[in-house]
């Protein structure tokens, strides 16, 4: 079979679409025959060597790319209950230990990481979720915030932000959003009570449309400290890229949020997004052969949603 790999790190000429062998399910897993999967900035990130220099991944000769992924159950392996061959699925990738990834003919994952796909959300835009939705509802989780009370999002036009925003919504939590001024009525659209464009003056924009500071923060386009800083005395912060988060200053409540994959919880989301209650963006897709031009295309930025990699 074919999977997007690097040998050597560095920029999207680094990507190489290798024969491998086919991988066979263990215990408690399946083989998914890939339909369609995201790319991420964690896949950039992998590919540049930044998950290794961080010592988060091992060095490794052949570094396998990809987390998301909608497909086509082909097989399961021994104990493994509730999927059938045939079935179409979602899942998520996140051992970094296994040497491939999602972007790839085919790729094992653990039962418990993949959910069923919904009829109503098409592989591509089904691949855009595992990752981005599952890190916002976790960060959300983590908060521990309740109706009522707000919540301040950075980057919440992006994918992560996006889908924070809307959730947070679901929950009647009060969302002020923080993005590029084109794209208030994007995230008014997903739920944001109030809109802050981006500004160096982060604490003080927020802190003018709520007084005191908000209740928690989501900082999902790495703002850091101003972004803390426009959270109240004792709040909470949440961090969505590892080692991102700022001094817990003013006793707040600072963790990363460190993804996990969840396929009971990813199968909850699944419904809302096909029930048009989270938005699945889709940002062009590309065969598997032309994975360095997804990865530009990302690494560009400014893109309202995710490149989606089709074998």
């Amino acid at each position: 079979m074919r999977a997007v790999v690097v040998r050597s790190y560095g920029g999207p000429e680094a990507l190489e679409l290798a024969e491998v062998p086919v991988p066979e399910p263990g215990p408690g897993q399946v083989r998914v025959r890939v339909r369609a999967a995201a790319v991420n900035p964690v896949d950039v990130a992998t590919r540049a060597g930044a998950l290794v220099q961080g010592g988060i991944m091992a060095a490794r000769e052949v570094t396998g790319l990809g987390w998301d992924v909608a497909g086509v159950v082909e097989a399961a392996g021994p104990g493994t209950a509730g999927f059938a061959p045939g079935e179409e699925v979602i899942g998520l990738s996140d051992r970094l230990d296994l040497p491939l990834g999602t972007h790839a003919d085919q790729v094992v994952l653990d039962a418990d990481a993949i959910a069923r796909r919904p009829a109503g959300l098409s592989p591509e835009e089904a691949a855009t979720l595992p990752l981005n939705v599952l890190t916002a509802d976790q960060a959300l989780d983590r908060l521990g915030l309740r109706a009522g009370q707000t919540l301040l999002v950075t980057g919440a036009a992006g994918a992560v932000g996006g889908f924070a925003t809307e959730l947070a919504a679901l929950r009647g939590i009060r969302v002020v959003a923080v993005a590029g001024e084109p794209d208030e009525d994007l995230v008014r659209g997903f739920g944001a009570e109030i809109f802050v464009p981006r500004t160096r003056e982060l604490p003080a924009a927020v802190r003018s449309a709520v007084p005191g500071g908000v209740d928690a923060a989501i900082d999902a386009a790495v703002v850091g400290l101003p972004a803390l800083e426009a959270v109240r005395g004792g709040g909470a912060f949440a961090a969505v890229v590892g080692g991102a988060a700022p001094p817990a200053l003013r006793g707040t409540r600072v963790s990363n949020v460190w993804i996990r994959a969840d396929g009971p919880r990813l199968a909850e989301l699944a419904l809302l997004a096909a029930d048009g209650r989270l938005t699945p963006r889709v940002a062009g897709t590309f065969p598997l052969a032309e994975a360095a031009t997804a990865h530009r295309l990302l690494e560009k930025g400014g893109l309202r949603g995710r490149p989606v990699l089709i074998p």
